[in-house]
């Protein structure tokens, strides 16, 4: 089935056939709350294909997220973009945003349920393998998809985008079944040297595969073409790299390929 999909995949690309790029409201629940996501695929492509769900910044779900995903539909996948903050929240300020990312990480079981309520959502579409799924995410998002990977949730692969490295759950050895990506900017202020330190100890001694890729002198937020606004707006350290976004960008689609690979 994995061959049939990449074939697929491949005449699309190659004018075998129309891009058909289609993108829906989704809603779904965890606990008692609601959340408002958007999944996108691309109905030229054949048969079940594998399955990525897009964890947003903690601005929260918005136009961004949902680019992310678009861009993955293109590559022959459907993505989800997630809302873990429920009902579609955003940020207006940056003490909003924390407020909201502190209270889904507060405990590694409410952030966990929310994650796995839109996992399950993703791996029941009708265009899913539900046997290949795998996650990726900025800033927050990097740092929520970090965390399900260290807490033994089963997805092939895990990518990071200038996300946080600490956690509320210390990986155990032999519980990480994803393969880990970490996309850094080497200036980031938010990570600091002993944040990244821990993690690679970390990951080594629980066995994970895990590659690490930092960009020297490249802020927080790298892959964000509004950075530079925001980090002007509300004085903060943020700038769009455009060389670093396109790099950690094609790092992601080989990452993928090799992580649903027979």
């Amino acid at each position: 089935m994995r061959h049939a999909w990449i074939l697929t995949v491949l005449l699309a690309l190659a004018g075998g056939a129309a891009a058909e790029l289609r993108g829906e409201e989704v809603r779904y629940g965890a606990g008692d709350a609601t959340f408002e996501g958007w999944i996108a695929w691309d109905d030229a492509v054949e048969g079940p294909r594998p399955g990525v769900l897009v964890v947003h910044e903690w601005w929260g779900h918005g136009p961004y997220v949902r680019e992310r995903a678009r861009m993955l539909a293109e590559l022959g996948y459907t993505a989800l973009a997630v809302d873990m903050y429920g009902d579609g929240r955003t940020a207006q300020h940056p003490e909003d945003a924390g407020a909201f990312a502190s209270a889904v990480m507060e405990s590694a079981d409410h952030g966990r349920a929310r994650f796995l309520a839109a996992r399950e959502l993703l791996a029941s579409h009708p265009t899913v393998d539900r046997t290949e799924l795998a996650a990726i995410g900025y800033c927050f998002g990097g740092g929520v998809v970090l965390t399900m990977a260290r807490d033994g949730v089963e997805l092939d692969g895990v990518a990071s985008f200038h996300g946080s490295l600490a956690s509320p759950v210390v990986a155990e050895p032999g519980a990480v079944h994803a393969r880990v990506l970490v996309l850094h900017g080497g200036a980031d202020e938010f990570v600091p040297a002993a944040q990244i330190g821990a993690f690679a100890e970390e990951m080594a001694a629980s066995g994970a595969g895990w590659t690490f890729v930092s960009y020297p002198g490249v802020l927080h937020s790298f892959t964000n073409p509004e950075a530079d606004a925001l980090g002007e707006r509300f004085g903060l350290p943020l700038a769009y790299d455009a060389a670093a976004d396109a790099d950690s960008w094609a790092r992601l689609e080989t990452f993928l390929a090799e992580v649903f690979a027979d």
